[in-house]
């Protein structure tokens, strides 16, 4: 881990960077630092949202001007690094690979060389790391996909992604939380309720903990769909 950074954001946020890319151990220092943040439990201290490299700390200018929060929150961030932790519980998310669920398996498969029973092992092999959350309420950017399956971004993203669809862009994998627009290429469909506003919290995942996709067949899927998060 580099030298550590703050930057102003305005007259109410300062961003803290811990590095220049991405990597379990910097997002890990990320996360350990916004967790302390948060147990100040500080009267200026508003809220701290953790990123890939960095964390941005919202604070009431009127308590504390920019020196003043800097000063605070270094010796945290000076900590982070030693107390950071990769280990964590890991939540499963059920996930049915490939046909109308993962239109783009096919092609995905195709441009790795690999057959589409070998991507769906390799892609739910490992325990993924949340690094952040993002793009829309709930969207989960995941490390440590396999570097034998990354592909690019479609080059026509598509209009109207369902909520639930898992994708691989690049050298990462994630879950589209609602139904929105995106350019991922879509490997599988997960039941799950990531995002639901009548819930609590709304949200299912949290940035900092760990995943792991758990194939599925099309019977379970349409059995847990009807359970909800609950599944």
């Amino acid at each position: 881990m580099g030298e550590i950074r703050f930057l102003p954001c305005g007259d109410s946020a300062v961003t803290v960077e811990f590095g220049n890319e991405i990597d379990d151990m910097l997002n890990a220092a990320v996360h350990a630092f916004a967790a302390a943040v948060e147990g100040l439990n500080h009267p200026a201290v508003q809220e701290a949202v953790p990123t890939y490299r960095s964390a941005t700390v919202h604070y009431l200018p009127w308590l504390l001007d920019f020196e003043e929060i800097k000063e605070l929150l270094a010796p945290l961030a000076r900590q982070a690094g030693g107390q950071a932790a990769l280990e964590g519980p890991v939540v499963e998310i059920p996930t049915l690979y490939g046909g109308e669920y993962g239109p783009d398996l096919e092609e995905v498969a195709a441009h790795c060389g690999l057959s589409p029973d070998q991507v769906v092992a390799l892609h739910s092999a490992p325990a993924y790391r949340i690094f952040m959350l993002g793009f829309t309420p709930g969207f989960p950017y995941l490390g440590g996909m396999n570097p034998r399956l990354a592909t690019p971004r479609r080059s026509q993203p598509r209009v109207r992604i369902p909520a639930g669809s898992v994708g691989i862009a690049g050298s990462q994998t994630g879950v589209y939380p609602i139904q929105s627009p995106g350019g991922w290429q879509l490997i599988g469909r997960t039941p799950l309720r990531l995002f639901d506003p009548a819930l609590e919290p709304p949200i299912l995942l949290k940035a900092g903990g760990r995943v792991r996709f758990a194939p599925i067949d099309e019977e379970t899927f349409r059995q847990m769909e009807r359970r909800g998060r609950g599944c």
